[in-house]
């Protein structure tokens, strides 16, 4: 049976949000080169939790103190994945650290196994080696090409990761409007902490910088989870995952458009990951298991909504 029309336009429109996440790489990396990393995440997600609060006005209502603990752990978890991978595009590609990102789909049944006791299946363990054997030409190979920034990158996916786990355990059980509410404003409260500390970062005025943080924040975050949200209510989890999972691909795309150069060696490297990515989720659908697929980011796992089960994908 032909699909509907409304489904045809719902899997458009998270094609185009997965190509936003992509492209938010090369828009970041460029805000960050001449702004402190923190403040702009301030901005930007302060920005995005007021998007949201504006579509859905009740979910500030709907915000009890379970929400909240869940959503604040939850949020921290994801204002360290957001730290480290904008931390690390100052010193990294955005094609690069588009492809470390998305590892976190990786990652995530590893931790399952050690965290939630369930270990991982066969094709699991094949999508790792695919993942890491891709992550190594990526780096250079025996080249040696890995630097600072691809290790912070590596460290915001272990952070998604866990994200990803706290989402498909206890965040399950929340809506997920209200919970995503929590962990924006988590991350826009930890960041703005951390910059009055350590940055004292000026006011942005900078055309170029205030049309990164609006991006990210309306089109990346709140719009992103929009349309997310509305998605699942039609679409099977399993295809929404594998079409968000074509983000890093975008984002070596723009990185490339952008000027990024890998070479050959990299882009097997990255052709390997992203490879990984959908044998993993494809692996999942077909054993008939339940995942989480939320909209962080973001250039990597964009902004959490809801947790579907204990999956593997942002």
């Amino acid at each position: 049976m032909n699909p509907s029309p409304r489904r045809v336009w719902l899997v458009a429109a998270l094609v185009g949000v997965a190509a936003v996440w992509g492209a938010t790489f090369v828009v970041v990396k460029e805000a960050v080169a001449g702004y402190p990393v923190n403040a702009f995440l301030a901005w930007r997600f302060a920005l995005a939790t007021v998007a949201l609060v504006a579509a859905f006005p009740r979910a500030v209502k709907a915000i009890d103190s379970d929400v909240a603990r869940t959503g604040v752990g939850a949020g921290l978890l994801l204002c360290a994945g957001y730290v480290f991978q904008t931390w690390g595009l100052e010193a990294t590609s955005a094609s690069k650290a588009a492809f470390v990102t998305g590892l976190f789909v990786v990652f995530t049944p590893v931790l399952q196994a050690v965290v939630l006791r369930h270990p991982p299946g066969s094709e699991t363990l094949v999508g790792i080696a695919a993942s890491v054997a891709g992550l190594w030409l990526l780096s250079g190979g025996p080249a040696g090409a890995w630097n600072v920034g691809d290790t912070r990158v590596l460290l915001c996916a272990v952070a998604y990761s866990c994200h990803m786990i706290v989402l498909g355990s206890t965040g399950r059980r929340h809506d997920p409007v209200p919970l995503t509410v929590v962990q924006l404003a988590t991350v826009a409260g930890t960041t703005a902490m951390l910059s009055v500390l350590f940055e004292r970062a000026p006011l942005p005025s900078e055309p170029r910088l205030l049309a990164a943080i609006a991006v990210t924040a309306i089109l990346g975050s709140a719009a992103a989870f929009v349309v997310q949200t509305r998605a699942q209510r039609s679409i099977p989890p399993s295809t929404v995952a594998l079409v968000l999972v074509s983000e890093p691909a975008f984002g070596g795309l723009f990185g490339w458009l952008a000027g990024d150069r890998i070479g050959v060696r990299g882009i097997v490297g990255a052709v390997l990951i992203l490879a990984a990515m959908v044998f993993v989720e494809v692996a999942g659908a077909r054993r008939g298991s339940r995942r989480t697929t939320v909209p962080v980011s973001v250039e990597g796992p964009p902004v959490p909504g809801q947790a579907e089960g204990a999956g593997v994908t942002d």
